[in-house]
């Protein structure tokens, strides 16, 4: 989820030839759907949604005895979420930034989406307080956007920011879940449906999906997948100068650089002359930052098929008091993890020590915990877009039987950092929860070392040979006959140019290399400073970085 408020504007600056040369282009070979009306990201895909009501004077009742004071906030909020028919949590958060003393804080998380925080001496004071909070915005939604409190249509709008008119209506031949559904149902029902239809298309490819992982964009009309990726291994390549090798296929890397992808599309949509293509991209854009954000009520939300490989796979018989938490934090469990070679280390282990020139990477537990700081978007597109954040994690492994390794790997291990960091970031801590099982869970073992990756508005799925980090000569999507993957880092060079002259950001391209690029991007790299920073000082270990010479590349 993205943190700026703003209203939908217009870019400007690319022409018809622009458009017409994408194709033209090896690494946006994969965009050439965006001029014509297939798969276009927010285009309206196949079935009607209908949503249940509810008898209109019960609503009315609990609002108007939650008015009078009859009826406590929290349980006023409960009854709510029984009539509206949507998902409530509340979650136990930290206190805000400048806060001081001792207090307890709680949000209210609503079908995903997380409502400010209350906070209070006791714990049960800030659940009131918290209720409070989402009690008044919920209700504001619905007498303020002009629909009256004693009209059920469902689960209000939910009030991330104030409601804009760009909002796209739901329209009938949209495949959305019912919005009646928690969203904790809906994600594994859309996952599953997605990679049902893929592996049907390419069946010869169904046993690279043991490890899956997905990006679903929860908006005003459902719930859809925007990005998918398959994969356990990373890459045996040395480093090169090159950008066009992936050394890292784990499935949520995989599907975090598909999302990437889809972004870069959207930017395009967003600053075409074309006023349909404007209103079909997920962004707006504050007049006064000129970033963009998602537009109102879109929510990000990652699943998972597996705990992903690291921190988060801390043994569950383990059980740590939150309070004593730094006694613990040189400890292997919980300490930064390296992948290589597919396999899982302990930067304070022994064996990882022996690792000498292998390639390196950081788990991908370690990962999201950065991305849920940082953002999903990376350096390149903080230029354009402030932060995106996912606003839930789904975990669909029926394996695991609690979700203790993800909330301490995730978010605990980060408390306390906001206040360091530049404007925008944040510790935005996603609701993790368990869901069924969306995908099988073996790969064959003659495909357990590809990765597949797809996203919305792609016509081909890509498969990538994770030791060699580049596509497979019968992979659908081949981007050149070098076989360099569309999501390895020249492509995405090639995107962010594009970009940068369709938004005419001159000063942008006057990057020579991928690594000046990325540099430029002054507050993402002062908040990945900050994030390292804390991490090496309370003791979870040192991030590993990449050797300088794979970012030393030019388009």
């Amino acid at each position: 989820m993205m943190r700026l408020r703003g209203s939908s504007s217009r870019g400007s600056g690319m022409d018809h030839n622009s458009w017409t040369n994408i194709s033209s282009h090896p690494p946006f070979s994969d965009l050439n759907d965006i001029n014509n009306n297939t798969c276009l990201p927010g285009q309206p895909l196949n079935a009607s949604t209908k949503i249940n009501s509810k008898p209109k004077t019960l609503r009315r009742e609990h609002i108007d005895r939650y008015k009078r004071g009859d009826t406590h906030p929290v349980s006023a909020l409960y009854q709510l979420s029984q009539v509206m028919q949507f998902q409530l949590d509340m979650k136990e958060t930290v206190t805000t930034a400048g806060v001081t003393g001792f207090y307890f804080a709680f949000c209210a998380v609503i079908d995903g989406v997380q409502y400010k925080t209350g906070m209070g001496v006791t714990k049960k004071e800030a659940k009131a307080k918290a209720a409070e909070l989402a009690l008044e915005e919920l209700i504001a939604s619905l007498e303020n956007d002009g629909i009256p409190s004693d009209v059920s249509v469902g689960p209000p709008p939910l009030p991330v920011r104030e409601r804009d008119s760009t909002v796209p209506e739901v329209h009938s031949g949209r495949a959305v879940i019912e919005r009646k559904n928690p969203i904790k149902d809906q994600v594994p029902n859309v996952v599953r449906e997605m990679f049902t239809k893929l592996m049907d298309s390419y069946p010869e490819f169904s046993g690279c999906g043991g490890t899956v992982a997905a990006f679903v964009m929860l908006s005003p009309a459902g719930c859809e997948i925007i990005a998918l990726g398959t994969g356990s291994s990373n890459s045996k390549a040395s480093p090169a100068p090159t950008g066009r090798i992936l050394h890292d296929s784990h499935a949520v890397v995989t599907a975090r650089r598909s999302l990437m992808r889809f972004l870069y599309r959207n930017l395009l949509l967003f600053f075409s002359k074309n006023n349909a293509l404007v209103e079909k991209s997920v962004f707006q854009q504050d007049q006064t930052t000129k970033l963009l954000s998602l537009k109102n009520h879109f929510t990000l939300h990652l699943y998972l098929s597996q705990l992903p490989k690291g921190a988060a796979q801390i043994p569950s018989q383990l059980r740590l008091n939150p309070l004593s938490i730094s006694a613990w934090e040189v400890n292997n469990q919980i300490g930064l993890h390296a992948v290589v070679e597919g396999k899982v280390f302990s930067k304070f282990s022994s064996s990882f020590e022996q690792m000498g020139s292998h390639v390196v990477s950081m788990s991908a537990t370690d990962k999201i915990m950065q991305w849920q700081v940082l953002g999903f978007q990376g350096a390149l597109l903080s230029h354009f877009i402030e932060p995106v954040y996912a606003s839930s994690i789904f975990i669909g492994d029926g394996s695991c039987s609690d979700t203790r390794g993800m909330e301490m790997a995730v978010n605990q291990r980060v408390d306390g950092i906001t206040s360091a960091l530049p404007l925008y970031y944040c510790v935005y801590r996603p609701h993790i929860s368990l869901v069924s099982s969306a995908v099988p869970s073996d790969a064959h073992p003659s495909q357990k070392s590809l990765s597949l990756n797809w996203s919305h508005g792609d016509l081909l799925v890509e498969v990538v040979n994770a030791l060699d980090g580049k596509s497979t000569e019968d992979s659908p999507f081949k981007s050149s006959p070098a076989l360099a993957s569309r999501l390895c880092k020249a492509a995405m060079l090639s995107r962010f140019n594009l970009v940068a002259k369709e938004a005419q950001r001159e000063e942008l391209l006057t990057a020579v290399t991928y690594r000046e690029a990325k540099m430029m991007a002054k507050p993402y790299q002062e908040a990945k400073s900050v994030l390292k920073s804390y991490l090496e000082r309370k003791g979870y270990g040192q991030w590993v970085e990449k050797p300088p010479i794979s970012d030393h590349f030019s388009t």
